[in-house]
Parts: structure tokens; C-alpha cells; sequence
């Protein structure tokens, strides 16, 4: 269970927790001590210890004079130790000074076979919000196709040097010839009343500005600026098309969470942010500081309906009105009163890629292939706290915005809690603000500025 840490009291879990961290810091030196173990010529010492470990019988190998690279492994290998040690104390100094910890994310104790977590699919999971929130929709088959196709572009043009523009000429002719071929079927998804506008997109993404066709010509000049802009262009109408064919849920919600609010598709949340020491936030560009700044979130109610469902209630009753902001450990955490009285809980809500419906009151195996639909290895990712009763629910009203660091993650890439917490949207605009806040800042204002018709509630909440 996720509990609040008493910095008067370091728990043997907690200390454990700093030392595997330590383990994870000091994991290039363990590296480069083994690569100097490999260049030791093999002595008969040396080759014998296995057998000789085997048969329990080391004590006859103790009376040999050790040879001079057995003395320096030895002495490395204390190093390493004592650094380890060192490490750990570090961290705890650190912690202890640091301000409010983050529920069910601080003090979880990261054993050393999760400070190296690698999951085979970590190549696929979607590095921004966008991406992720593009993905997570629940579209024509011929859309997804176009969409994949596209994407394949994205990661082409980060080859540094000579790029592929022969390979991302096929993708859009590909991409071009499902669009036309498939027209009837992609239009036919979308509902009667969104037809008109739905037509326009489609011609957009045919022969508009930012159009297949237009994205086409400039991969034939070879001009991979205008290439990326015209690709963001284009996979933001991809994007528009396959909101308009998903214009509510795919799936029905377990009979036993039909009393909860539920957002059947997407919404935004604008915060006005504050700041109340006297101090600004940088201006964008030639703009004027200010006290104030703009953030905003999209909530994704494909994926995780019940928490999204009830976040956005949340806004539309002002619980986050006048919040106050703490930041932790790569976290800016937001707390309210409301439901806590009550007890009132969400259970955990994760979709994992891949599956067709969300996952509830449990959490995913990483280290399995088990990845989510919208990952917390983003930055800006916006998740639910856990409850402070049980890991197997969501906080009624705590929330934190996740700034997520490479630097800080295991292998591939992967926040060591992915797959732990319910995360329901992703900061879109604002991104540069969140490393601005500090704690004491306050939520001035929270709105839900779109997506108030895809808010249902329960008859009771009418």
C-alpha cells in the first residue's frame, strides 16, 4: 500500500528502496569493473575457481599467494561498495530534505532487477502525448493503416545523416492509395451529422496544404524541414478523421461501475496557473512575464473512461479551484478535499496495448510485454495518485502532472512505476510551464473548455 513518508522515520524499506537506487547509479561501474575482469589473462586461480566453488573446496586455493590483478579486483571491487553505500546515504539526505512525497510513487522500494526494467516492446510505446493520445483512438482500420504508415516517417527522419526519402516516398503512396481506394469505407464511419465536416477533412488530407499529396512532393525535393512540418500537418487531420469515426465508447463498463461518472471520448482541462511569491513565469518569446500561465491537458476517456469521467466532474464542480501545488519527486502533485470524507474511490483503470477494453483494480507486468495504451514515460503525462486505503484504487481527487526523465528511467526507456497508475491524459500546451512551478504555486482556475457533452452521469448525479 502506497503511504506518505515520514521523514522522522527512514524505514528499512525505504533505506533499501535508496540503495537499490544506488544499485542503478553505479551500474556503469559494475560495467567497466567486469570489462577489466575480461582482460585479465586467465591464471591457474582464476580458472579453477568455478570448480572449485562447485566442490565447496576453496580453502585449498586460500593458501596461494594472489596474484597481482586478483589484488586490484579486490580493491575495485570494495570501491564499488563503498560507493554504493555512499550513494544510498546521498539519496536518503535528499529525500529527507525534499518537500511532500507523492503517494504510491516515492517510497516503493525498486528491487535491483527493476532498477534495469526492460520490456522487448519498449520500441513501439509512444514517446509524446500526441503520439500517444493518436494511438489511443479508436478508429477505421483504414485510418489506423494511413496513421502507421505515416508514423513509420517520423522515426526515418531522425536518421542523423543520409535519410531514407525513398522508403518515406512508398509510405505515402501507400498511405495515398488506402485513403482513395478506401474512401466509402472511411467516410461511412462517421456519424450522419458529422458527414460535412468530415468530408472537408478528408479532402484536406488528400490535396490540402498539409496533404499526402503536398508531403509527397516534398520528399521528392529531398527538403526534410518542410517534410516534417507538412507530416505533423497531415497526421494532425489523420488525427481530427479518426476523433470524428469514434464518437463514443467501444466497449461496455462493467455493470458495477455504471454509477460513476464516465467521459465516452475525449476533453481538454485549461489551468490557470499562479504564482503567489511575487515571482513570474518566463515569457514565451518577445511576450511579458507573468504571474499567471496557461496549461493545458486532453483527457482521454477512449482509455480510461472512470477516471477521466471523474476528473472531469472534479473541474466542472471547482475542486481544483485554489489548490495549492507541491512538487516532488519528478512530480507536481494536486490534492483536494472532495471525496475523501466519503471514501468515494475509482478503481485503478489501465488499457494495455493492444487489448480492446481497460484493465481494472490491477496493474500491468512490464518486464511480460505488458505496456499501456497511454504510457507514464512521457512528459507531462497526467496521472491519478493511488488511494491511500489500497494500490487497487485511484485517488478520489490527488493528481499529478509526471516530468518524466530518460536520465532517471531503466532500460528503454521506461519509468520504473509504467503500468503502476492510472494515467488519463497528457499536458499539450503549457509543457515548458510545468518545470516552472514551484511549491506554493496555485491552481487559480481549472475549466473543462471541451468535452462537457461527452461527460455522463450517473442518474443520481443529474
Amino acid at each position: 500500500m502506497a503511504s506518505p513518508l515520514s521523514c522522522s522515520i527512514i524505514s528499512p524499506k525505504f533505506t533499501h528502496s535508496f540503495q537499490n537506487k544506488a544499485f542503478f547509479f553505479t551500474t556503469r561501474l559494475h560495467l567497466s569493473l567486469t570489462a577489466f575482469r575480461c582482460t585479465i589473462p586467465a591464471s591457474p586461480i582464476h580458472a579453477t575457481l568455478p570448480r572449485i566453488a562447485a566442490k565447496n573446496s576453496a580453502s585449498l586455493e586460500l593458501t596461494k599467494r594472489p596474484t597481482a590483478p586478483s589484488i586490484l579486483l579486490t580493491h575495485l571491487e570494495s570501491t564499488v561498495k563503498q560507493f554504493q553505500s555512499l550513494m544510498a546515504m546521498i539519496f536518503i539526505f535528499i529525500e529527507i530534505a525534499s518537500p511532500v512525497p507523492l503517494y504510491g510513487l516515492q517510497d516503493a522500494s525498486i528491487s535491483p532487477a527493476e532498477a534495469v526494467l526492460y520490456s522487448p516492446e519498449t520500441k513501439t510505446l509512444p514517446r509524446t502525448g500526441e503520439l500517444a493520445l493518436r494511438r489511443a483512438i479508436p478508429a477505421n482500420t483504414n485510418m489506423k493503416t494511413i496513421q502507421d504508415s505515416l508514423e513509420d516517417i517520423s522515426y526515418l527522419l531522425r536518421i542523423p545523416q543520409r535519410k531514407p526519402f525513398g522508403t518515406m516516398e512508398g509510405n505515402v503512396k501507400k498511405a495515398l492509395k488506402v485513403a482513395t481506394d478506401e474512401k466509402a469505407s472511411i467516410l461511412a464511419n462517421i456519424p450522419a451529422e458529422l458527414k460535412e465536416e468530415g468530408s472537408v477533412l478528408y479532402t484536406s488530407l488528400i490535396d490540402g496544404k498539409g496533404g499526402l499529396q503536398k508531403l509527397l512532393q516534398y520528399i521528392k525535393d529531398k527538403d526534410p524541414d518542410k517534410v516534417s512540418v507538412c507530416l505533423a500537418s497531415t497526421l494532425d487531420t489523420v488525427a481530427q478523421l479518426e476523433l470524428l469515426q469514434a464518437p463514443g465508447l467501444s466497449f461496455l463498463l462493467p455493470d458495477q461501475y455504471l454509477k460513476y461518472p464516465r467521459l465516452t471520448g475525449r476533453g481538454i482541462v485549461e489551468f490557470t496557473v499562479e504564482k503567489v511569491d511575487g515571482s513570474a513565469f518566463s515569457p514565451e518569446a518577445a511576450g511579458e512575464a507573468k504571474s499567471t500561465a496557461k496549461i493545458q491537458v486532453v483527457i482521454d476517456g477512449y482509455s480510461t473512461p472512470l477516471t477521466a469521467g471523474n476528473f472531469a466532474k472534479l473541474v466542472v464542480d471547482g475542486a481544483y479551484d485554489g489548490m495549492k501545488l507541491t512538487c516532488a519527486n519528478q512530480a507536481i502533485l494536486v490534492d483536494s478535499e472532495v471525496g475523501k470524507a466519503t471514501g468515494y474511490n475509482v478503481p485503478l483503470e489501465i488499457k494495455p496495448s493492444g487489448q480492446f477494453e481497460p484493465l481494472y483494480r490491477t496493474t500491468l507486468s512490464i518486464q511480460d510485454g505488458e505496456l499501456p495504451v497511454l504510457p507514464l514515460s512521457v512528459y507531462g503525462a497526467v496521472a491519478m495518485a493511488h488511494s491511500d486505503v489500497s494500490d487497487e484504487n485511484s485517488s478520489p481527487s490527488q493528481f499529478f502532472f509526471y516530468l518524466y526523465d530518460k536520465r532517471n528511467s531503466g532500460l528503454g526507456g521506461l519509468s520504473f512505476d509504467e503500468g503502476q497508475f492510472s494515467v488519463f491524459g497528457y499536458t499539450t500546451i503549457g509543457r515548458d510551464i510545468l518545470l516552472q512551478i514551484k511549491t506554493g504555486d496555485i491552481i487559480r482556475s481549472a475549466k473543462l473548455v471541451e468535452g462537457q457533452d461527452r461527460l455522463v452521469l450517473p442518474p443520481q448525479e443529474n
